[in-house]
């Protein structure tokens, strides 16, 4: 056991240097995914790939994201130690993990329900504090709003606007929230950012091209 650990050590430090040679600069996101042990979000088969910068199947047609990916999207989010971010779509889990050694409070919606339990077993096992639930992300988590951030780890036609407005109003002690989403079609989406700026502004940008699985509502 000792030495498969060790193994992972190693492996997750080469991680941590391809994902930075792909453009990530911060280094707060990169120590989180030097931290994260992302072969317990992956299916055992399939472990000795967890280090790979790869997206791999977790079943139910989902994957779990590249870590590249996975850290872009983290860098976009801009998050603050005490932030509150939601999650659209916990997958593996791999994504709510990252943001917990962020320092930031995860509150995280998954729509299936198989996916939603074994995220939340595999996040218990590592001791992350997330709030799970089960539901249609495209509707947010309204009960609980404002969000510091939201980020939606699947590929939406358009931005939804159910997310745009539980972004947290600027204010004078605090930044409007941000959202990211990749919007595009099946075939190719651009990572979008927006930052709420007041009551009813927002500013947007684009940085590259992903490839996600699909956003799904329930309606």
């Amino acid at each position: 056991m000792a030495k498969s650990g060790g193994v992972y050590i190693r492996r997750r430090a080469e991680l941590v240097g391809t994902v930075r040679e792909n453009g990530v600069t911060d280094e707060r996101v990169l120590a989180a995914i030097g931290q994260v042990k992302r072969e317990q979000f992956i299916e055992p088969a399939l472990r000795h790939r967890a280090y790979e910068d790869l997206a791999l199947p977790i079943g139910m047609r989902q994957t779990i994201s590249q870590p590249t990916t996975v850290a872009f999207q983290t860098m976009l989010l801009d998050t603050e130690p005490g932030d509150k971010v939601l999650e659209i779509g916990t997958g593996s889990g791999y994504q709510a993990a990252v943001l917990c050694e962020m320092g930031v409070r995860v509150y995280s919606v998954e729509r299936h329900r198989r996916l939603h339990e074994r995220a939340k077993s595999a996040l218990n096992k590592l001791d992350y504090r997330v709030l799970l639930r089960v539901g249609d992300g495209t509707q947010g988590w309204p009960g609980i709003a404002p969000f510091d951030g939201i980020v939606v780890t699947a590929g939406a036609l358009e931005i939804p606007q159910r997310l745009l407005e539980q972004l947290r109003e600027p204010n004078e002690q605090k930044r409007g929230g941000r959202l990211v989403v990749p919007v595009g079609d099946k075939n190719r989406q651009l990572m979008t950012k927006v930052v709420r700026t007041g009551k009813d502004s927002y500013e947007s940008s684009r940085r590259g091209d992903f490839l996600f699985v699909p956003l799904v509502s329930s309606k």
